[in-house]
């Protein structure tokens, strides 16, 4: 199976969008060998999307559980699609959060990351990717493989949101700083993911135990798409 075949079995499988990027120099040491990165997202219902106002709402973080659970199915049928063709393959968590040093939380592999190397899209002001099809409105899901592929996707460096800033206004933690992502920008110097984490725990515990927002997701204008 070649790329363009593995490309149109992750969208029969239900991914929206994919791409493959090259992560040489992005990995850590114990993953460098996997140097090909798939990058896939799935889109989130606009319904349930516009129905966010002030704060999150139950069936929201449903959508968001359900669409983890598609993610990873989706990474795992890849990843043994891979392994049977002789490659190594390894799916990234869609949500997981490992503590190892006692005080700071991450993710295996950063999502975002594979998908900027793959030129799905940028990093917005809200710290979360945003796609030219459907904005910020999507999950997204990773599998880091050995299996080389004959061209490799332009990755995306810079952020096209330009002075826009909807997102930053509409935080009701004040979270977001307002920087244009570059290659090289620190989280940091985008959110303040300490200050967004402690305002779901504390204002929305009563929906989905307060791990879950999407005021910033919803207000993004990119990739908005209506029937009249």
């Amino acid at each position: 199976m070649d790329r363009e075949n593995l490309e149109k079995y992750v969208l029969e499988i239900g991914a929206s969008k994919v791409g493959f990027g090259n992560m040489e120099g992005y990995l850590p040491e114990k993953y460098s060998h996997l140097k090909t990165g798939i990058s896939f997202c799935i889109r989130l219902s606009d319904q349930i999307m516009d129905e966010i106002e002030n704060e999150p709402t139950h069936t929201y973080f449903h959508h968001y559980r359900t669409v983890n659970r598609l993610i990873d199915h989706i990474g795992l049928m890849v990843s043994l699609k891979l392994q049977e063709m002789g490659y190594l393959a390894l799916p990234i968590p869609s949500s997981q959060s490992i503590n190892l040093e006692g005080y700071d939380y991450a993710g295996l592999f950063q999502h975002r990351t594979a998908a900027t190397r793959a030129g799905l899209g940028w990093i917005g002001k809200n710290a979360c990717l945003i796609t030219e099809e459907f904005g910020p409105r999507i999950r997204l899901g990773t599998i880091l493989t050995n299996m080389p592929v004959s061209a490799y996707a332009e990755p995306i460096n810079e952020s096209k949101c330009g002075s826009c800033r909807l997102c930053v206004s509409k935080c009701p933690s004040l979270a977001l700083v307002g920087n244009n992502w570059a290659l090289g920008l620190e989280r940091e110097e985008i959110v303040n993911a300490q200050v967004c984490s402690r305002h779901m725990a504390r204002e929305y515990k009563h929906i989905g135990r307060g791990v879950v927002c999407g005021i910033c997701v919803k207000s993004c204008p990119v990739g908005i798409k209506r029937i009249k």
